[in-house]
């Protein structure tokens, strides 16, 4: 079987600050990548990359963008190297990424799409303070279980790799199921440093808000599978991802059954583009 090779992008989380500043100094078509970004999003999100603090970056309508620039820019400059990818992937926001590298929606629309989605995520999060929470060394489905048996919404929202969960839902709802899931015996559980209830019902808002910008952008047939999000399989028509996207904001995220997938359909090189290397670390505990 030809060996493929599969491009991958990260989520929120991965940013730090000087994210990028390389890659602008460096490389004048990043540079003019970056300046048009700054144009389409009304401020100079690279002061806010380059030299901003961590709060800065921590805001969620900065993050994404922030993100999704440092991946698809980095992507643009070092991607030749490796040639076409054969299948692509992207963690949460990281699909929007994944998206543009392989050619379903342009630069500009991509980025555009990723601040409409912030802003509304943002939006959604201030209205009704809500949390995630990592949970380590549990079965999936003793995690979805107990979720299951808790009257406040709290719902399984990221499957990283096998043994690590990510939960989401109400403040109340993920602190119950804290408690649950250690007394269940769960190695740790950890709350995240998010806006909110990212991947759950909570996100029904900004899910109707993102539906509109979708729909009123051009998508075209990707020139390689796209392994998405909410059901892990590989699609490339524009009707069937822009469909997924918009289920995206309150489904799971289904990493560990996409890189499952991905290895079963021949990928034997996984390439992380975008800032540190979270998603190279979970592929490895997936492939186990």
């Amino acid at each position: 079987m030809h060996m493929k090779h599969s491009c991958i992008f990260p989520g929120q989380g991965a940013q730090f600050v000087g994210m990028g500043k390389d890659l602008y100094d460096q490389h004048p078509q990043a540079n003019e990548m970056f300046e048009e970004a700054n144009q389409i999003l009304g401020f100079r999100i690279t002061d806010l990359m380059f030299s901003g603090t961590d709060d800065d970056l921590k805001q969620t309508r900065v993050t994404q963008p922030a993100v999704f620039l440092h991946s698809v820019i980095g992507y643009e400059v070092r991607g030749a190297e490796y040639g076409m990818p054969d299948m692509v992937g992207g963690h949460s926001l990281g699909e929007f990424s994944a998206l543009v590298a392989a050619k379903g929606l342009s630069f500009a629309d991509g980025l555009r799409l990723v601040y409409a989605r912030a802003q509304a995520m943002q939006k959604a999060c201030e209205a009704q303070p809500s949390t995630m929470a990592a949970i380590l060394g549990l079965d999936d489905k003793i995690v979805e279980k107990i979720c299951s048996e808790i009257s406040e919404t709290v719902v399984p929202a990221n499957y990283n790799s096998p043994g690590q969960l990510v939960v989401s839902g109400t403040i109340a709802g993920v602190e119950l199921a804290c408690e649950k899931l250690k007394e269940a015996g769960a190695k740790r559980a950890l709350p995240l440093k998010v806006g909110g209830a990212f991947h759950s019902p909570l996100m029904q808002p900004a899910a109707e808000e993102l539906k509109k910008a979708i729909e009123q952008t051009e998508f075209k047939t990707t020139i390689c599978p796209i392994y998405q999000n909410v059901d892990a399989k590989p699609h490339t028509n524009p009707d069937d991802i822009k469909a997924n996207l918009i289920l995206q904001l309150t489904a799971p995220v289904r990493w560990t059954q996409i890189v499952q997938n991905m290895l079963a359909d021949g990928a034997d090189q996984f390439t992380e583009f975008g800032p540190g290397n979270v998603l190279t670390g979970l592929v490895q505990k997936i492939k186990g």
